[in-house]
């Protein structure tokens, strides 16, 4: 993965509603290359797409901001957090780059909020023209999303005790219990997790950002639905260790989904862009090689 302290000095800023968002790009005005957003998963940030974004920029002009409440972005305590705010900001990022048509690469969280800009492409609401959807693990359909003890404590009355107990080291263990067994996140990748999550106190939000557990519950006709009804390829790369969405996700997205296109990593865990960014990388140009994105 890049080097922290590099990606931070990497970062751009713009404003939505007052509220201050970290971006980066990644592109070149005189190659047509297709344009890719990469959209991040909980409760990290984009930092996690570093390890396979100098393959995919080979290939794609690339996109991707730190959503509100993640990462190098603005962290909010009074405002309730929700999918659809923070797929608005994934238009306004595309709309400030003058790009009118992309494909997406999302992860956990982010698959989510993939998941509304499908619906919204599937209703013709959506202000650019989504191409493609790549999912790593995700809650994509919320019966089958298996949620860890300290998301349950999150979403409880409990929930707000958890900014005060919440460390590196309690992130590490986290960590630990749904990457593969083979492929834990190094020293250094937990010192700058922590580093992003910890950013203007960002721990003291935790419980705040996890309402996207019940939101999937919530709207899962509409979000699930909008998997069924897509008129645009999609692709399911899944990392079979975890114990949050791994194999049994694998098995239901193929039961699920019509016509389903996915690649099951056995060995992988929860982060499969980190773990094993060579084959995720790999897949994902596979399956642009087959839509027709790329030669």
């Amino acid at each position: 993965m890049r080097p922290i302290d590099e990606w931070r000095d990497a970062a751009t800023f713009f404003s939505v509603h007052g509220w201050k968002i970290a971006a980066w790009t990644d592109f070149d005005e005189t190659a047509e290359k297709p344009w890719l957003l990469l959209i991040h998963g909980f409760p990290t940030s984009s930092w996690d797409w570093t390890a396979v974004w100098p393959t995919l920029a080979e290939t794609f002009n690339l996109a991707a901001i730190d959503m509100l409440g993640f990462g190098l972005s603005e962290k909010p305590r009074r405002i309730k957090y929700r999918i659809f705010d923070q797929a608005d900001l994934q238009e306004v990022l595309l709309e400030k780059l003058g790009v009118g048509e992309a494909h997406v690469l999302a992860h956990d969280y982010g698959d989510t909020v993939a998941q509304e800009l499908l619906a919204r492409h599937n209703e013709g609401a959506l202000s650019f023209s989504l191409k493609s959807v790549c999912f790593l693990n995700g809650g994509l359909f919320p019966e089958q999303h298996r949620a860890r003890p300290i998301q349950k404590i999150g979403l409880s009355p409990l929930g707000g005790a958890l900014g005060f107990v919440l460390s590196r080291n309690s992130l590490r263990k986290g960590f630990d219990e749904i990457f593969g067994p083979e492929t834990k996140a190094s020293d250094t990748e937990i010192d700058g997790h922590w580093s992003l999550l910890s950013e203007s106190g960002g721990e003291k939000i935790f419980h705040k950002l996890l309402h996207y557990i019940p939101e999937r519950r919530m709207h899962r006709d509409r979000w699930v639905g909008g998997l069924s009804s897509a008129m645009i390829p999609l692709k399911l790369i899944d990392g079979g260790a975890d114990p949050v969405s791994g194999a049994h996700l694998y098995d239901y997205y193929r039961e699920n989904v019509p016509n389903p296109d996915a690649s099951l990593l056995a060995n992988i865990g929860h982060y499969p862009q980190t773990e094993d960014p060579t084959d995720v990388a790999r897949l994902f140009l596979e399956f642009h090689q087959k839509i027709g994105t790329i030669d």
